[in-house]
């Protein structure tokens, strides 16, 4: 490993980190201001208004990601990954600064427009990524993205975790609903200064050209034309958009069912994440030698279907943690095994090609979903999103049994 890539590894980690930090804090929070009457932070929308707020809100975020993130990585060729990264981490860090003054002030509008910038200001996982290509060898460069993938996992973990926990003012007096993001933004600024100091250049060779504003829309355009992937990040489309309206309405979800807290909230996605992290690291391996992608994904596909309807139908919140294990376990081998085909499915030159067009659907996947499920339970009932999501899993099940076959990979034109 160069010896610069010693420091760039720990860093690139923070930020990997810090990023899914903020998006996991927000799970427990957003339903609690929008959703919540008995809630002091409540921001006080009537009925269906506020669940369609809370779709709205936790849309913009990967709807401004979606425009923002090929940019991003654009400008990073252009100008370097420190530059990008250091206005990126700003950004963030301000963007969460807003966020707690709008829920001090119960200005929604100010919600909205720090979702909004932290999604252009934040998409900045790509360029991290590519520092961590820059700066490793061949040989090293896999552990080092199992390292990055470890911090987006350990994030998710912690992030509904401190969110719960650092908004209970059971814990300790002064926490309140502001208090985790007035934390992310103080970590965002120390990552800021972390690159700024200690961070050194990976890229060799800046790429000029013509930026291209709407790459996000060509990579969708090109997942959609190509026959031999069309099938992978369709299933990864409809999966994606299944598992936002789980993560958004979940929340929301237990509170109308069992009258969870945030920190009861905070700490059932906790558990959902480690039980993912753990499939991710034990489980995917283990099953892996024994069957195929395909056989993998469709079981796990069909599994998640049915564990996540029985979540929907839990008469008791016990019921509903011993269903966590199976569900997770189900949702972790289809995220490794989805980004595996993906990967597997094209030659090692058109390896940031096709990831960057799985990065783009899943963002479209992202900004979608929330708004629907905004509208069904402010119309319908504001548990029936869980069901949608079981039946979007169902969904991709079917599309991916009868679309994908495993003979029929072929490279990226």
């Amino acid at each position: 490993m160069p010896a610069h890539s010693k420091k760039t590894l720990p860093i690139i980690f923070a930020i990997v980190f810090v990023d899914m930090l903020g998006i996991g804090i927000l799970i427990p929070i957003i339903p609690v201001l929008l959703t919540d009457p008995l809630s002091p932070y409540n921001l006080l929308l009537p009925g269906a208004t506020a669940y369609i707020t809370l779709g709205l809100l936790m849309a913009i975020y990967p709807f401004m990601q979606f425009f923002a993130t090929p940019i991003l990585g654009q400008l990073s060729d252009r100008f370097g990954r420190k530059p990008v990264l250091i206005v990126s981490l700003l950004g963030t860090s301000l963007s969460y600064v807003l966020f707690a003054i709008g829920i001090i002030t119960k200005n929604i509008t100010l919600l909205f427009v720090s979702r909004a910038f932290d999604g252009i200001t934040g998409g900045n996982i790509s360029v991290a990524q590519a520092s961590i290509a820059d700066s490793s060898t061949p040989e090293n460069r896999a552990r080092s993205f199992g390292i990055i993938g470890a911090a987006f996992g350990l994030g998710f973990i912690l992030g509904p975790f401190f969110g719960g926990k650092l908004s209970d003012p059971s814990i300790i007096s002064w926490f309140n609903a502001t208090t985790p993001f007035w934390f992310a933004a103080i970590l965002s600024f120390l990552n800021m200064l972390a690159v700024s100091f200690y961070f050194k250049e990976t890229l060799k060779e800046k790429i000029s050209g013509t930026l291209r504003f709407t790459q996000g829309i060509r990579n969708i355009l090109q997942a959609a034309v190509h026959k031999t992937l069309r099938p992978i990040f369709l299933t990864l489309f409809l999966f994606t958009s299944g598992f936002s309206f789980f993560t958004t309405f979940m929340g929301v979800y237990l509170i109308t069912k069992f009258s969870f807290t945030q920190g009861d909230i905070g700490n059932y996605f906790a558990l959902v994440g480690i039980c993912v992290a753990l499939t991710q690291g034990i489980v995917t391996g283990f099953v892996g030698k024994r069957f195929s992608p395909r056989k993998i994904l469709i079981s796990a596909l069909f599994g998640a279907t049915i564990t996540l309807m029985l979540i929907f139908l839990a008469p008791t919140p016990i019921v509903l943690y011993l269903l966590v294990l199976p569900n997770s376990i189900c949702i972790g081998l289809i995220m490794a095994n989805l980004t595996a085909l993906i990967s597997k499915s094209v030659g090692a030159s058109r390896q940031g090609t096709v990831l960057g067009i799985g990065s783009s659907v899943q963002a479209l996947s992202q900004s979608i979903p929330p708004v629907v499920a905004g509208f069904i339970a402010g119309m319908v009932s504001p548990q029936a999103p869980i069901l949608i999501a079981s039946i979007i899993f169902f969904i991709a099940a079917i599309t991916f049994t009868v679309m994908y076959r495993e003979a029929k990979q072929g490279v990226l034109a």
